[in-house]
């Protein structure tokens, strides 16, 4: 990262410690990703202590007092550079991180990693299991180690604030419940609405769609859509997510089942959005705490933005379908583009987050949401969650899961993270990207139609420009102002909804 023609010492020796700490969690991430991909389960305890002992060393050179003394020192000289500038930024946004850090003990950082990584496999062997009993035990604990987690940060107004805080900076408890509560009143007879109405027909993409060819295709798609092979790969996992070594090593993970054609196509767009945020963050970020997503949420707006947006839209299948129809015709040869478009954006309660519709995924996070509270809040016991969680289920989407894999143990943000801060940016995700692309059209009305023509340069570019480059020099709810010229609301996003799903079920909403 270049500062400045003639740099302060302290801003040189400041960035050499930052990029030593981000060398070390690179090398976390990894840990985290064979462990995730390719490790044999043997190695799994080992892989526990490994990942400690990083995280440990990670968060005691960035606690380094020396490091504070180098902060307290530039921050004389931040009002010196423009706002936006790397200079003010880097300052600002590294106190922010050192003022959180340094709240939290080594040793319980280190003891959340180890645990982390039991828990996981654990998870993996309930799943395995149909068990959630199997489970049990370790999130008990991971209750605890979040509880206490969060008590390291005195002076909120809720115990799940400053988790909330930390993925989505400026967001507390009271503000996501702002946005949830109104959400909901118009999601709910929107969702009543759509199942009244005559069923889409989706029979088309449970047929036996060969995984090799599924691949194949997805990797073609996301060509397409800007990510860059030379600095990135796909591979098989559990639960897709996407990771990052550097902005030259982003990579992405996704699942494939043979029988359901959704599945592989979908997360992999999923997991590239959040890598074309990653591979096109300026370089001059590289090895800083500036060199990645401003939030969860907006990281997730950029995800759902090419996953439903983009990716579920009639312009994309205008190009995109013939190919798909020519990898395999027997199965969707006798499917027309619109039947296909139909299929993909059916509206269906279901029990599965990840498999969710667009309509429907926001009530599966309020769910979530509302059931970490209570259990941070103590009001809800840990061997009292399955039955909670299908109770939920029941009263919100009218259906109860059946195992424990379709209810409690589907997503592995409780068994890989701490309980609390994370669900709530899959919904503030949506309706982030809502308000951008209202934006980026209105900006470019070229842009929908270049879509339908197979290119997504125009809007790569855009959010390049507007968003991606920018990394974290601005938090969320600045680059939303910034870029939207408003604050976050939900009008957008059920425009959104409204305007496609009244044409897709011909129906008023």
């Amino acid at each position: 990262m270049s500062v400045s023609s003639s740099p302060n010492p302290k801003f040189t020796q400041l960035l050499d410690r930052l990029t030593e700490i981000n060398d070390i969690k690179a090398a976390i991430s990894l840990l985290h990703w064979d462990q995730a991909t390719y490790m044999p389960p043997g190695g799994a305890r080992a892989r526990g202590r490994q990942m400690a002992t990083l995280r440990r060393l990670a968060h005691e050179k960035f606690t380094d007092p020396i490091v504070g003394e180098l902060l307290e020192d530039l921050r004389t000289e931040e009002a010196n550079f423009p706002y936006d500038s790397l200079e003010a930024s880097l300052i600002r946004v590294t106190c922010r991180d050192y003022h959180r850090a340094v709240q939290v003990p080594s040793q319980l950082m280190a003891e959340i990693s180890q645990h982390q990584s039991a828990t996981y496999n654990a998870w993996a062997k309930a799943r395995e299991a149909g068990s959630f009993a199997v489970v049990q035990p370790y999130l008990q604990k991971t209750l605890e180690l979040s509880q206490e987690y969060a008590q390291c940060f005195p002076g909120y107004e809720h115990i799940a604030d400053p988790l909330v805080d930390q993925q989505d900076e400026g967001m507390t408890v009271a503000t996501v419940r702002s946005l949830f509560q109104p959400l909901r009143q118009q999601l709910v007879p929107i969702v009543e609405t759509l199942t009244a109405c005559s069923p889409l027909n989706n029979s088309y993409l449970y047929q036996n769609f060969s995984e090799k060819k599924q691949l194949k295709f997805t990797i073609g798609v996301i060509h397409c859509l800007g990510y860059d092979l030379k600095r990135g790969r796909q591979d098989k996992t559990l639960h897709p997510f996407m990771t990052k070594f550097s902005i030259d090593d982003v990579r992405i993970t996704t699942r494939v089942y043979e029988h359901h054609l959704e599945q592989a196509l979908f997360s992999t767009i999923h997991e590239t959005g959040h890598a074309l945020y990653e591979q096109n963050i300026s370089p001059e970020l590289e090895g800083t705490p500036l060199a990645t997503g401003a939030s969860s949420g907006l990281h997730e707006s950029q995800a759902r933005l090419w996953e439903n947006i983009i990716g579920r839209s009639r312009g994309f299948w205008e190009w995109f379908y013939p190919r798909l129809q020519g990898v395999f015709m027997r199965e969707l040869g006798q499917v027309t583009t619109h039947q296909f478009y139909q299929a993909i954006n059916k509206v269906n309660p279901s029990l599965i987050r990840t498999d969710a519709d667009e309509v429907t995924y926001n009530l599966h996070i309020m769910i979530r949401f509302d059931l970490e509270l209570a259990m941070l809040e103590g009001k809800l016991a840990i061997s009292d969650l399955p039955e909670a969680w299908n109770e939920r289920y029941r009263q919100d989407l009218g259906i109860v899961p059946t195992t424990d894999i379709e209810g409690v143990l589907q997503d592995v943000h409780w068994y890989i993270e701490l309980i609390g801060g994370m669900f709530q940016s899959y919904t503030l995700g949506n309706l982030i990207a809502a308000q951008i692309y209202e934006k980026v059209v209105h900006d470019d009305p070229e842009i929908p139609f270049e879509i339908e023509r197979g290119s997504a340069k125009g809007l790569l570019n855009w959010l390049k420009q507007n968003i991606y480059q920018h990394g974290r020099k601005f938090t969320a709810q600045e680059l939303i102002e910034r870029v939207t010229g408003s604050p976050l609301t939900i009008d957008p996003f059920l425009n959104y909804i409204r305007h496609k799903y009244e044409y897709l079920y011909q129906c008023k909403l």
